[in-house]
């Protein structure tokens, strides 16, 4: 389950990325950094918490 979960938001970035990138956002300005478990953004194992910690996080 975890390298199903690694994978999973790998692939969410990814999506966010591409998105930003057909925006007109230039490739060089998009770093991906994906902490998984490591840092959630709630705490708990509640379907609010899950899908508070399913995210994507932008600094521009």
């Amino acid at each position: 389950r975890s390298e199903y979960n690694m994978a999973l938001g790998e692939r969410r970035a990814q999506a966010a990325r591409n998105n930003l990138a057909a925006q007109g956002v230039t490739a060089n300005n998009i770093r991906v950094i994906r902490y998984g478990e490591e840092r959630p953004a709630a705490a708990g194992n509640t379907e609010d918490s899950y899908a508070q910690n399913s995210r994507a996080e932008l600094s521009y």
